[in-house]
């Protein structure tokens, strides 16, 4: 097994932009031997959300990608404003405020396996469309967002995320490889699978199984979350942050210890994150402007996870490097 590729990102600055988020989704469906029609189901939710942000949005993007448990396509669409205040209406059919059927956000409310929507008219209008083989999948996938996206120009992204569910418990990596490009992506591509061999043993454990496969690379910083039903476990080296977002703010921010996976690491301690109800638990790397948990806005601190890594990455992303961000709510033991 290997992490999935990383999220493309398509800015919809043209009309001509909403052909290709479309085509990117397809691509990727068919690529994860999605079964028919979901590869054409795919496009026309990347084509619907990228349309509505072309007619409507200020700086919008949409973002395409595997669902982080795997086996479905997600389209995360991100925009800066102006908002919907009349969102109930705008997802009925028939609705619309230009000259067409108004069948857009509908569209994608009947199609989508799961549709979540929130907007404010001065923090802009998030979505996202989760397309998955049954409607199990989807419930899995409940409380639980990330986007990896690659340094500008880069074909391959040097960070890397994976997500496993046991019967008491999830556990998620986010790892960060030194640097970008090919030898980084090496890196945390070979981290996922040290992780992915035995992911629900203790998260030292875990931490240095994957710092001895990584002896040979150029080694990554990583980070270990564990979601328990009433709280969360961190651990982890390196630069990968791990902090709480809840109603009234962020908190328990913690970073990894000192070292680097692959070529020194100390004993790995991990560390508990209180976790309330409603609160969300967050893995990023440093290629995420980590000032954004400062003064966040109340809209931001209220969205739900795969929502809020879209406001994060399209919000907060540093171009430059590869950018990494997960956010799970506390584990609800599957029925």
């Amino acid at each position: 097994m290997t992490a999935p590729p990383p999220t493309a990102c398509v800015p919809i600055d043209h009309y001509s932009a909403v052909h290709v988020a479309a085509e990117t989704a397809r691509a990727l469906a068919r690529d994860g031997a999605l079964p028919a029609p979901l590869p054409d189901q795919a496009a026309v939710l990347a084509s619907e959300l990228g349309s509505n942000l072309a007619k409507h949005a200020v700086n919008g993007a949409l973002y395409v990608q595997r669902t982080p448990l795997g086996d479905g396509v997600e389209i995360l669409a991100a925009d800066r404003g102006p908002g919907m205040p009349e969102l109930g209406r705008c997802l009925a059919d028939g609705y619309t405020t230009t000259d067409t059927l108004g069948a857009g956000l509908g569209a994608v409310g009947r199609i989508a396996t799961t549709f979540t929507i929130r907007s404010a008219a001065t923090d802009g209008t998030f979505a996202c469309a989760r397309l998955t083989p049954s409607a199990r999948l989807a419930t899995d996938l409940h409380g639980l967002g990330a986007v990896c996206l690659p340094a500008a120009g880069e074909r391959l992204s040097g960070d890397a995320c994976a997500v496993a569910d046991g019967p008491d418990a999830r556990t998620a990596l986010v790892v960060d490889g030194l640097g970008h490009g090919p030898q980084a992506a090496e890196a945390a591509q070979l981290a996922v699978r040290t992780f992915q061999r035995e992911p629900h043993a203790p998260l030292p454990d875990i931490l240095h199984a994957v710092h001895r496969a990584l002896r040979h690379t150029r080694g990554a910083a990583a980070g270990l979350l564990r979601l328990h039903p009433d709280r969360a476990e961190y651990c982890g080296v390196g630069n990968v942050r791990a902090l709480v977002v809840t109603p009234d703010g962020v908190h328990h921010q913690l970073t990894g210890q000192p070292g680097v996976a692959g070529l020194n690491l100390p004993r790995a301690h991990p560390r508990e994150l209180p976790m309330e109800d409603g609160a969300t638990a967050v893995l990023q790397t440093d290629g995420l402007d980590h000032r954004w948990t400062r003064t966040p806005p109340p809209f931001l601190l209220r969205l739900p996870p795969p929502l809020l890594v879209a406001a994060l990455a399209h919000g907060h992303r540093r171009t430059r490097d590869d950018a990494t961000v997960l956010a799970a709510n506390r584990y609800q033991r599957p029925l």
